[in-house]
């Protein structure tokens, strides 16, 4: 039998019609970038993440840089962060030109540890950018307490964790910002990349809403005056809704390009319709892997904290033959992934900054012994029974 660690030819044939007619609907328009389309998914995803503001960006990367550049991030600055998680999260932090700054993290839940970030806290501190790993929440109630004590912001990295929860608040809606990606592999994916910062913050959104489009317009304007105390007569004009807005050429700040396809919006937007029961399915995924190798010896599983809710964007448990297991499941045709082999205070890019092996023993630890099972909603019991036999035979 042959188990894919990701199948979204499957979820594509349940939802095929209602995208494919929304997609051909918009194509048909003549409106691909920007207009109703986004702006509707926008205030749809504001809603379903419990915020006042989300502004969709071209990916989670961005997200991430745009949220940063908001905070007025830059040069000589440091943001503190995890080091197991995907690359982007630090890389992000130097591209505005501040310095990471890693915290080793719990060996449970593998996110960032809250009892070891005081002691990295520097009078260059400006942030804390917690990641919610594999769709397990962080615990935020900590973060914010350590944050409002030092005056710090937080961004919360919540590309992985859509829909997920702690104390019945969602991930996006516990920082200054929360930061997603729709890249195709994720809860809820995007046919493309795509991304989203969601605040509650007014003015945070308009410096946001500047960034992602060359600072331009009248969001340009009002930036600019946030940021700088300069006015300007165009921030109280009204923006037309037609494909060109006579103000854009009209620039405020040096920004990017970064939106969210309107294509790419229709299809977010159906397929959040389906997102909690796709999240339910992954949960029933995960406790049945509980279940059936919690009590196998060389095995630890993943643990949920109480009142948090995960969803469980990957189930990664732990197996110090991390390697030869890999293999193995290969060999009998399951596809399982090593997220991730390198802590990232470790990788090449970040030698600049001088960390050693042994600084952060846990997340060092557990790049070398998480692996990454199937857990997408539809995969069926004959093959979730396969990969527990697999793995069972493996330690037989």
């Amino acid at each position: 039998m042959e188990v894919k660690i990701l199948d979204l030819a499957r979820q594509y044939e349940k939802i095929q019609e209602k995208v494919e007619q929304a997609v051909c609907e918009q194509m048909r328009s003549g409106m691909y970038i920007g207009g109703k389309a986004v702006a509707d998914f926008e205030k749809k995803f504001a809603d379903y993440v419990g915020v006042k503001h989300a502004i969709s960006v071209n990916s989670g990367t961005d997200a991430l840089v745009i949220a940063l550049k908001a905070l007025g991030i830059k040069d000589g600055d440091e943001v503190i962060t995890t080091p197991f998680t995907f690359f982007a999260t630090a890389e992000t932090i130097a591209i505005v030109g501040a310095t990471p700054v890693f915290v080793d993290v719990d060996e449970e839940t593998y996110n960032i540890d809250p009892d070891k970030i005081e002691e990295k806290i520097t009078d260059r501190t400006k942030a804390i950018l917690p990641v919610h790993i594999f769709g397990q929440p962080v615990d935020m109630e900590r973060i914010n307490e350590i944050a409002r004590r030092h005056n710090l912001a937080v961004i919360e990295d919540a590309c992985q964790a859509v829909g997920a929860e702690t104390g019945g608040r969602k991930t996006g809606s516990l920082g200054k910002a929360g930061c997603f990606s729709f890249f195709p592999t994720k809860n809820l994916g995007a046919f493309g990349d795509g991304g989203m910062i969601t605040t509650d913050d007014d003015n945070f959104a308009i410096i946001c809403r500047a960034f992602k489009e060359h600072g331009m317009a009248q969001n340009g304007a009002k930036a600019r005056y946030i940021l700088h105390g300069v006015e300007d007569d165009l921030a109280d004009t009204v923006s037309p809704d037609g494909l060109y807005n006579p103000y854009k050429y009209y620039n405020y700040l040096i920004a990017y390009n970064s939106r969210l396809d309107a294509i790419q919006a229709r299809a977010l937007d159906i397929k959040l319709d389906y997102l909690d029961a796709f999240n339910s399915r992954r949960a029933e995924i995960a406790a049945f892997y509980e279940k059936e190798l919690s009590g196998l010896s060389g095995v630890i599983t993943p643990k949920v904290k109480e009142g948090l809710k995960a969803v469980w964007h990957q189930y990664a448990f732990r197996c110090e033959k991390k390697d030869e297991m890999g293999n193995f499941l290969a060999s009998k045709g399951v596809s399982s992934a090593a997220f991730y082999p390198v802590p990232l205070h470790l990788q090449k890019a970040f030698e600049y900054l001088g960390y050693q092996e042994g600084d952060l023993p846990i997340a060092e630890k557990l790049t070398k012994q998480t692996v990454c099972l199937p857990i997408f909603p539809e995969l069926n019991e004959e093959e979730l029974q396969y990969v527990v036999a697999c793995i069972r035979e493996f330690f037989a």
